[in-house]
């Protein structure tokens, strides 16, 4: 006897249910995409499975930026043809891989994971912001800079490129004043995007005209 859902299978509705666990994903097309695995031959599911379980417990962080890597330091971190001087802020891996797809941007970056949001309880420790400004510092000792703006290394930049909305200028404002007292500039998107702007949903044209076109950061 079918189940109040109406699935043949225990089986079959514990697939739909871990599909639909997924964003976006709502219980038809969960359903539609169980059965299409169930039709598929049983090594091309088995290497499906295998993949996804492969990314959540292989998967690494880069050391330096945060980035997704297979490594300790991801393949954009350990180029040397990369501008390292210039360094660009993110709220996410899906960010930097839109960045990427410009081919606009030849610096590294770092990746905050998340932006700061008290309604959803994200405050700046709970990012990567102290990496950040350790990250700076370092840079700064590197190149021979001493404390405040007007020590030297003016063609060390720091670029924040989030998104255009009050949590995302939250979250530049707050990096801006913990960067304060280290000679980098500071400079932002140009403003090509809308107010409230995903990078992840710019059109690739867009986004690079604002990355080449950024202007310094005005808090």
């Amino acid at each position: 006897m079918y189940n109040k859902d109406n699935y043949p299978s225990k089986l079959l509705e514990d697939a739909v249910e871990a599909i639909n666990s997924l964003p976006g994903v709502g219980k038809r097309t969960a359903l539609r995409l169980a059965l299409h695995l169930l039709r598929q031959p049983a090594e091309n599911v088995h290497h499906f499975t295998s993949a996804i379980g492969s990314l959540r417990d292989n998967v690494r962080y880069c050391r330096i930026c945060r980035m997704i890597s297979d490594d300790e330091v991801c393949p954009i971190c350990s180029d040397r043809r990369r501008d390292h001087r210039t360094v660009c802020v993110v709220e996410s891996v899906r960010d930097v891989m839109s960045i990427e797809n410009t081919g606009q941007y030849h610096g590294v970056y770092h990746v905050l994971g998340g932006i700061i949001s008290p309604i959803n309880g994200i405050g700046p420790s709970d990012l990567t912001i102290k990496e950040l400004v350790a990250r700076v510092a370092d840079m700064c000792r590197e190149n021979g800079a001493g404390s405040g703006r007007d020590s030297g290394t003016g063609d060390m930049e720091v670029i924040l490129a989030l998104r255009g909305d009050v949590e995302g200028e939250t979250t530049s404002f707050y990096i801006y004043r913990q960067l304060s007292s280290y000679p980098v500039k500071m400079s932002s998107l140009a403003r090509g995007l809308g107010f409230g702007d995903d990078l992840e949903y710019a059109d690739e044209l867009t986004l690079g005209r604002s990355i080449v076109n950024r202007q310094p950061f005005r808090p």
